[in-house]
């Protein structure tokens, strides 16, 4: 916060009281009326999935997936001991969560890599567009880490920042001078730097609908850009072009033994999905498939398996800590019994056996189990203490005292800055005048969902003050696709409404329904709960704080799942404050 002291009179007390009065007006004009902000205190989210109750951990395992909820794409890189891994964001903001561990089995969020408006403009983005696939990695001949990226939005496509410490923070975007998307690094040994990314064939080329080639520059290290005229396709369609095969894409070299291994993801990123490999002896190619492909896919087992993990691929490796087995992650989906997935695309691990020429994914063929044995020399399973990134079931809590927000609660669009207030007394919300229907940024603090049974529970301190102020909670899969679950006011009296939200079909139109609405009584802080079993969603509210009555019935959580409403983001679960509401209450 800023303080403009202006002095008017050469008395030093009248200039310290015009100070005091400018900063409180300064304070009241940044944050909005404070006494119609709501306060949420007391947050809990709990998860209790059947799969890891009946998969309890023995000494020396760990969960798969180690990055639960929406973190998909991921990407790894490794500096002596330490690794890190970044997810996509598309427009939630901050963007690209970067992810530290010393083993591969417990990691610490440290923040994000795009973490300011100066490297992130989704101020205007549907929520499935913005940040696409993040590559990351490490130059060990300029000791320098690149963060390398599609950004959908702010006139910027493709491009890269870079830092000597991930922990210190990373630079502007260098806007890169090419098309198409996922674009990923590759420093060789003699010096060299190329970039490889997915893109369409050339002009009059295409052969039908996927079709995709994918293509390599030279890398100019000092002035961050690829190097006109030393594009080449390297990869037309994919493993087989004979096949058609769809969406070759997320490429990464790795050399091994004086040769290059290119491997991509192949048949885009739901059931068809898969991660193959080829081989050159020059890193512009020619490239020649394995033999073997795919060396990662769950798309040939039985539908009905148990504990289902499907859409696997878009992966990358790095050498694990005993310097001799290889590790891959890559991105998977756990969906529930109606085969939704509103959990997301989430981050897997796997060991990889690269023992012969090419690598291959350990147990990537058949179906995934949810535990697997730490890496040889790993003793401690950390995650969910001391600060490391819980999984399998856990409990959050939140009283948003602490100096610094949980990296986990994120924002749409735009900064939490922008609309947060934290202190002692909880959590303080400024509505935007932007509902959470409108491509704009929302004063939505949110959390990921992480599990398919779980509760999402808040006390919020609120009196609207006209049927254009509502706040409570959202389940949101994107502007078009939600649930708003709030409180507000029609006439004298206030109001709890759910309200559901979905895409008409082939149209960008939206269709709301008010699903139940009751009257309430404000005097007393309302305690707010949505809880999921499967597609089972349910709404309900306290007043007292411990007795919750259910509004709406149970409703179906079809609208918070991509098979229905597209994109590429799982559910997010959100505190909600907005002046601009037009959810009336029946």
């Amino acid at each position: 916060m800023k303080k403009r002291q202006f002095t008017i009179s050469s008395s030093k007390g009248k200039t310290v009281i015009l100070t005091t009065v400018l900063t409180v007006l300064f304070s009241m004009t940044v944050f909005g009326q404070a006494t119609n902000a709501p306060l949420f205190t007391n947050f809990v989210y709990e998860g209790n999935d059947k799969v890891y109750t009946d998969n309890p951990l023995k000494p020396g395992e760990f969960y798969n997936p180690i990055l639960q909820g929406c973190y998909p794409d991921p990407s790894i890189t490794r500096k002596g001991d330490d690794y890190y891994v970044v997810c996509s964001s598309f427009a939630m903001f901050p963007g690209v969560p970067i992810f530290h561990s010393k083993d591969l089995v417990n990691w610490k969020q440290i923040g994000h890599v795009l973490d300011r408006k100066s490297q992130l403009k989704v101020h205007d983005a549907g929520i499935a567009f913005g940040i696409f696939a993040p590559a990351i990695k490490y130059n060990p001949y300029n000791d320098t880490f690149y963060m390398i990226t599609t950004q959908f939005a702010g006139d910027i496509g493709n491009m890269v920042v870079k830092t000597k410490d991930p922990f210190q923070g990373w630079s502007d975007p260098y806007k890169l001078k090419f098309n198409g998307i996922d674009p990923s690094l590759f420093f060789d040994d003699d010096g060299k730097a190329y970039v490889v990314h997915n893109d369409a064939p050339d002009q009059g080329k295409e052969l039908y609908n996927g079709h995709r080639v994918i293509k390599i520059w030279e890398y100019d290290l000092a002035n961050d850009q690829v190097i006109a005229g030393t594009d080449k396709i390297i990869v037309d369609g994919g493993v087989d072009l004979a096949k058609k095969p769809i969406w070759i894409e997320a490429p990464h070299i790795y050399k091994k033994n004086g040769k290059y291994f290119l491997m991509c993801a192949e048949g885009g990123t739901g059931g068809w999905h898969s991660e193959v490999i080829f081989v050159s002896d020059n890193p512009k190619g020619p490239y020649v498939p394995a033999p073997g492909n795919p060396i990662l896919t769950q798309r040939y087992l039985s539908k009905e398996r148990e504990n289902k993990v499907d859409w696997a691929g878009h992966a990358d490796l790095v050498l694990g800590p005993d310097n001799k087995k290889y590790y891959g992650v890559f991105l998977a989906v756990r969906p529930n019994e109606k085969q939704r997935v509103n959990t997301g695309r989430e981050t897997f691990i796997l060991p990889v056996d690269w023992s012969g020429e090419f690598p291959v994914f350990e147990n990537g063929l058949v179906p995934m189990v949810p535990k697997l044995k730490m890496p040889a020399g790993v003793t401690g399973n950390k995650t969910g203490k001391d600060g490391f990134f819980p999984n399998g079931n856990f409990t959050f809590k939140d009283d948003f005292s602490a100096e610094k927000l949980d990296y986990r609660w994120i924002g749409l669009r735009g900064p939490r800055e922008d609309f947060i207030s934290t202190s002692k007394n909880g959590l303080k919300i400024k509505p935007f005048e932007t509902n959470i229907k409108e491509v704009k940024p929302t004063s939505t603090l949110f959390y990921r969902q992480m599990h398919k049974t779980f509760s999402f529970t808040a006390t919020v301190d609120y009196k609207p003050a006209s049927e254009k102020d509502l706040a409570g909670i959202v389940a949101l899969q994107s502007e078009r696709f939600n649930y708003v679950f709030g409180v507000t006011k029609k006439g004298a009296d206030y109001y709890i409404l759910l309200e559901r939200t979905a895409g008409k079909s082939r149209s960008r139109e939206t269709e709301s329904k008010i699903v139940a609405s009751a009257k309430i009584d404000l005097s007393k802080p309302v305690r707010l709960q949505v809880s999921a079993d499967s597609d089972d969603y349910e709404f309900s509210y306290s007043t007292n704080g411990t007795d919750f009555v259910n509004l709406g019935g149970t409703v179906s959580g079809d609208i918070l799942s991509t098979d229905v409403a597209g994109g590429f983001t799982g559910c997010l679960l959100g505190l909600y404050a907005t002046s601009a509401n037009n959810a009336v209450p029946e």
